[in-house]
């Protein structure tokens, strides 16, 4: 008697677990896109997500891109600063050996240039060489001459004075030159101005 009570059973359990299948399917078909309800409701809003999604990353990739690009100018930009002026202090640094080089060279006699005509070359030889190291690395002189027009952004006014035969701004003596660092000013020319109004 046990043999059909427990047939009976496993029918029960076979028929409870085809129920719920069904069930189960009715319900992923009604949420399903495109169901009777909603035909085309669902897909049309998943599109549009979809669409704004794909703009939206569209816009974070180009403003992405656009930063990279701003980056990489910007350290390319430094770069070459880095290169080009990277080396002004010592650069300024080295301006008074060239000033004393200078100096110590216009102040010998010529009975000093006779008598050590060796040591005379090698200070020659010597400013030269640094001239040559400047120039490779990018330092040109301002050597303005007196009776040449003042530029405010080349020399520096050390003193004015009312020098006949001279007009205003017009340079009457160079104390010292100027140097350029590529297109920066390392040291401007230190030079005397005219304060005359008119020519005499």
């Amino acid at each position: 008697m046990a043999e059909p009570k427990e047939e009976s059973f496993l029918d029960d359990i076979e028929e409870a677990a085809a129920e719920e299948r069904d069930l189960a399917e009715s319900d992923s078909g009604d949420a399903r896109p495109g169901s009777a309800d909603q035909p085309h409701l669902k897909e049309g809003d998943e599109l549009d997500a979809l669409r704004a999604e794909r703009d939206a990353l569209r816009d974070k990739f180009m403003r992405a891109l656009a930063e990279a690009e701003n980056a990489r100018k910007r350290a390319d930009k430094d770069r070459r600063e880095a290169e080009n002026y990277g080396g002004a202090r010592f650069a300024r640094d080295m301006l008074p050996v060239h000033d004393n080089l200078k100096r110590a060279l216009e102040t010998i006699t010529d009975e000093q240039r006779a008598s050590a005509a060796a040591l005379v070359e090698g200070i020659e030889l010597t400013l030269r060489e640094l001239l040559n190291v400047f120039a490779k690395h990018g330092i040109t002189v301002i050597d303005p001459k007196p009776g040449e027009p003042f530029d405010p952004r080349h020399h520096e006014a050390m003193f004015e004075a009312p020098v006949p035969g001279t007009t205003a701004g017009e340079i009457i003596q160079v104390s010292a030159q100027g140097f350029m660092l590529h297109d920066r000013i390392l040291r401007p020319a230190k030079v005397g101005v005219s304060s005359n109004k008119a020519a005499t």
